[in-house]
């Protein structure tokens, strides 16, 4: 599962990547701050479009994740066979990102999986010293692009959650062959034909949220 992304992009490149939709971007607390982050995890705030009431669609920022009754963050949440209706308390929402990130603890196989990616990986721990116990490698990480576009959307809902406020959530589908060797899911990425069509409510969820086809996706190995 997706824990965490990258939106390295300007307002600029935010607004630019946005105007084909036909979508007015409304700024209701301002023009946000858009540092270049490398790195947005769990809990973390990042900014969120939404629709409004009128047919636009607004730029706020929120947190990534809020609590179940077991305490721990709904940060994915599981899209097949569900619909989701914008309302008052929750909704629709696009995450803007340039990257996403998963991680691996064997050589992924199967297609898309080259030799030279498995060639990457450590297996097995490195020999430690008689006596020392041998320390478990990091996981390999891999960074993954939507092919040709600066930026892209990730489908997700928001909602207003009474112990945090309002924060939203990423929705998952099963793979597409890109993503596969890596994971048995796959945070549901947008073409920019569909944000407008996501966002207003006048798609249907299950046409919406589907894998992606193959060779969509640009990966490579973060460490």
């Amino acid at each position: 599962m997706c824990n965490e992304f990258a939106r390295r992009i300007s307002l600029d490149q935010l607004r630019s990547g946005w105007g084909a939709t036909g979508m007015s971007l409304l700024f209701p607390a301002g023009l946000p701050n858009m540092p270049a982050l490398e790195s947005i995890r769990i809990t973390d705030t990042a900014i969120i479009l939404r629709a409004t009431t009128t047919g636009e669609a607004e730029v706020v920022t929120r947190r990534w994740s809020w609590p179940a009754a077991n305490g721990k963050p709904v940060y994915n949440f599981r899209s097949d066979g569900r619909e989701f209706a914008n309302g008052t308390t929750s909704g629709r929402c696009l995450i803007p990102a340039d990257g996403f990130y998963e991680f691996t603890a064997n050589a992924p196989a199967g297609e898309g999986a080259t030799e030279e990616r498995k060639a990457g990986f450590a297996l097995t721990a490195p020999d430690a010293p008689k006596g020392k116990s041998r320390k478990k490698p990091p996981k390999s990480k891999w960074e993954f692009r939507m092919r040709g576009l600066e930026w892209f959307g990730i489908a997700g809902l928001w909602r207003t959650d009474p112990t945090v406020g309002e924060a939203w959530t990423m929705l998952t589908t099963a793979p597409g062959p890109d993503i596969a060797p890596y994971h048995d899911r796959q945070i549901v990425v947008l073409a920019p034909a569909d944000y407008a069509r996501w966002l207003d409510g006048s798609a249907p969820a299950t046409e919406i949220c589907r894998p992606l086809p193959a060779h969509s996706l640009d990966v490579r190995q973060i460490r």
